[in-house]
């Protein structure tokens, strides 16, 4: 097994962003009406525009969806057929509202506040009610550190408790091949691991390929990792109201780099985690992530969730 980079690959139906692949392409059919609640992600067949919705609004008496992609551009269409949502053909529709509360987005709206759509998980999962939590599986989610692991739970907790997987931060990667002969894992007990920085001519890449090279963990073990020096970055910046991340000169913790240069508080471990907490704050939904993270995680939970996993 070899390990995964950003970049998408041949038949991989997850590839570097989730909203763009051949898996997306297909079975067509006739348009269902959907209510374009805030957060939904949809692609205007016509432009191929793939946006989450941010608000709908009515404008000479038609209601028009705006939609912001994954760069914070937003851009308004008027709502009705047209749209695809995970390939399938959707007529977008206003979404309800109880009596009393505004258009969607606007002040009052729960899902403007939460940005989570009803009856969805923060990953977008349907959510599952009356379930207790399941047990542990004997597989694993390995991420490198406490924020890194913090991130999944925010967005895909509710996902992981009903599925029984757990995530455990591994202070780094450094040791990765030690840490999988610990574990050992065998059939029923998966291993799949996030890697910060997995890039080509990385020492993240060099560290994943030794460990990879036993072949006690073909089939056993998926590594895959986003392209981003810290898991940060992988926050959508519009999310936190930035035009981007600020460029951090090499040679300097890029932690304390980036809080420096937007004026937050960066002395100390103490300000890292509360810079660390008011950006975790920002994150509502799966939408608040870019797609080369967000789909590098959905792949790790269908590896160790697959059956016989």
């Amino acid at each position: 097994m070899s390990s995964t980079t950003s970049g998408a690959r041949p038949g991989d139906r997850y590839g570097s962003d989730v909203l763009s692949g051949d898996w997306r392409v297909p079975r067509r059919g006739r348009s269902a009406e959907l209510a374009a609640e805030r957060g939904l992600v949809v692609e205007d067949a016509e432009t191929g525009w793939t946006g989450a919705v941010v608000r709908v609004e009515k404008a000479g008496g038609t209601h028009v969806v705006h939609l912001e992609d994954r760069r914070g551009r937003t851009r308004g269409f008027p709502m009705g057929p047209g749209f695809l949502v995970e390939g399938r053909p959707v007529l977008l529709v206003p979404p309800r509202r109880a009596p009393g509360s505004s258009a969607a987005g606007g002040p009052g709206s729960s899902s403007a506040s939460t940005g989570l759509r009803p009856g969805r998980t923060a990953s977008g999962s349907r959510a599952v009610t009356g379930q207790r939590a399941r047990v542990a599986r004997g597989s694993r989610i390995w991420v490198e550190g406490r924020h890194d692991a913090e991130l999944v739970e925010k967005v895909w907790g509710d996902d992981l408790r009903v599925e029984g997987v757990v995530v455990e931060p591994l202070d780094g990667v450094d040791d990765l091949a030690g840490a999988l002969a610990a574990f050992a894992p065998e059939p029923g007990r998966r291993v799949g691991v996030l890697v910060d920085h997995l890039v080509a001519g990385s020492k993240e890449t060099r560290v994943v390929d030794a460990a990879l090279a036993d072949p006690r963990w073909r089939g056993l073990v998926h590594v895959v990792g986003h392209p981003y020096v810290d898991v940060w970055a992988a926050v959508r910046p519009a999310s936190l109201g930035l035009r981007a991340w600020p460029e951090v000169p090499r040679g300097t913790s890029w932690k304390h780099g980036v809080l420096a240069a937007l004026g937050w508080p960066h002395a100390d471990q103490r300000d890292v985690a509360h810079g660390w907490k008011r950006i975790l704050g920002a994150v509502t939904t799966i939408a608040d992530l870019e797609p080369s993270l967000s789909g590098r995680v959905e792949e790790l939970i269908d590896f160790v969730t697959a059956p016989g996993a």
